[in-house]
């Protein structure tokens, strides 16, 4: 309702501009063919650059997720996006998951290690325990992002579902 609002007292010129953006948008966007990330060609720039650390793959739920994990600037190895998490009170099962594409990537010996990086919370920690055993027998040291404690957070305000998982996964000094 809102953006039909906004619509109607646009200029409509602007709302032509930006129909026009979309449609392009529509018709450059693709999936990459490797980490099924939205880019502009068959494969995307994460993938195609021979600086990351092909062996390292960050498995993430969405498109959001991965740019979130770039603008931290930290991580150098590639990504693939599932485009979604396990869900089955929304009828999303591993079926609707982009699974495929990454059992491909790692039939070569190059992939060492997936690092599942999903919310911590009930689907994204079902969908880390369904990759995890789905990816250990084929060989690949499969791991998960901490969580806990926020940096600069206090510990008063914390939850205790957040401080037992800050406790269970603590590491050593």
């Amino acid at each position: 309702m809102r953006l039909a609002l906004w619509f109607a007292r646009t200029d409509g010129e602007y709302i032509k501009a930006l129909a026009s953006a979309l449609d392009e948008l529509q018709v450059k966007l693709s999936m990459c063919s490797r980490c099924c990330d939205l880019c502009t060609g068959e494969i995307c720039e994460r993938c195609s650059d021979a600086r990351r650390d092909q062996s390292l793959v960050c498995v993430v739920a969405q498109p959001q997720d991965r740019i979130a994990f770039e603008r931290s600037g930290v991580y150098r190895g590639v990504y693939h996006v599932l485009h979604g998490v396990l869900d089955p009170l929304a009828g999303i099962g591993p079926a609707e998951l982009k699974l495929e594409a990454l059992l491909r990537r790692l039939e070569g010996d190059v992939v060492t290690e997936v690092i599942v990086a999903t919310s911590p919370n009930v689907e994204g920690d079902a969908t880390a325990l369904y990759l995890s055993k789905l990816l250990r027998p084929l060989g690949v040291k499969v791991t998960r992002i901490a969580s806990g404690v926020a940096v600069g957070g206090e510990l008063e305000y914390a939850d205790m579902s957040t401080l037992r998982r800050a406790l269970s996964d603590r590491r050593s000094l």
